[in-house]
């Protein structure tokens, strides 16, 4: 397993599907981009229910004993509590249409920023990007940026058709921004010790859940609100240890 792959893999195929959105044009049909998303919603959920199983692992259960479940979910509770109060997900809304203020122009050149600007956010300010990223840093494995990088592909296909090489220029984006959390997530392996990695999976597992419903268009839940409990699991670990 090569720490990293998940994000190399992800560039690729935004280079790909970019690419292939300028040549196919909009001839794409709507009901195709629909029920891909569909499938890769569902296989989100297969992804964040396999992470939940961490809640029951060994090195969690002996370290906090049967307060696994109560550590994730006062994580998953505070960390909304505490994300609503940041307005986490409005912050993130609001930095979209701040970045595309200060990039506005006009004619081809207002295309090319508009496709660079929409597809890099699309891409980067998102839950599966820093907990995928994290994740391929701590050496779990890169799944989670596997599906994203699927997502990012047929998504890149479908705003290059329309927005042009503007597309294209996401993927040094995706390469910095998930390269960085990948870093984030190696060192943080030396710090955190296999429980708290395990609480941190298990908490991003009902988020990944979260983020499932949401393509599937089932419940627009705010998930971005919900990111603080990625750093609240993992602390919480040893404050649930000394009443274990």
């Amino acid at each position: 397993m090569i720490i990293g792959m998940g994000t190399i893999v992800n560039v690729a195929t935004v280079v790909v599907g970019a690419l292939l959105g300028i040549v196919l044009g909009n001839r794409i049909p709507e009901r195709t981009k629909e029920t891909v998303t569909s499938v890769l919603g569902l296989f989100t959920l297969v992804i964040g229910g396999l992470s939940v199983v961490a809640m029951n692992s060994e090195a969690l259960k002996g370290e906090v004993g049967s307060s696994a479940m109560i550590v994730v979910l006062a994580a998953l509770l505070v960390g909304a509590v505490l994300g609503t109060w940041l307005q986490v997900e409005y912050r993130l809304e609001q930095f979209a249409t701040w970045i595309r203020s200060r990039f506005a122009a006009t004619g081809d050149a207002a295309r090319f920023v508009d496709g660079m600007v929409t597809s890099t956010l699309l891409f980067c300010v998102g839950p599966l990007a820093i907990l995928g990223s994290i994740s391929d840093g701590l050496g779990l494995g890169a799944d989670q940026l596997y599906v994203k990088a699927i997502l990012d592909g047929f998504a890149a296909m479908a705003f290059a058709s329309t927005l042009g090489w503007g597309v294209l220029a996401a993927a040094p984006a995706v390469a910095l921004v998930q390269g960085s959390w990948t870093v984030v997530g190696y060192f943080a392996g030396d710090v955190l010790s296999v429980a708290q990695v395990d609480a941190l999976s298990a908490a991003g597992g009902v988020i990944l859940l979260a983020l499932g419903l949401r393509l599937l268009n089932v419940k627009q839940i705010p998930v971005g609100d919900l990111l603080p409990a990625l750093f609240l699991a993992p602390a919480l670990v040893p404050l649930a240890a000394v009443f274990a």
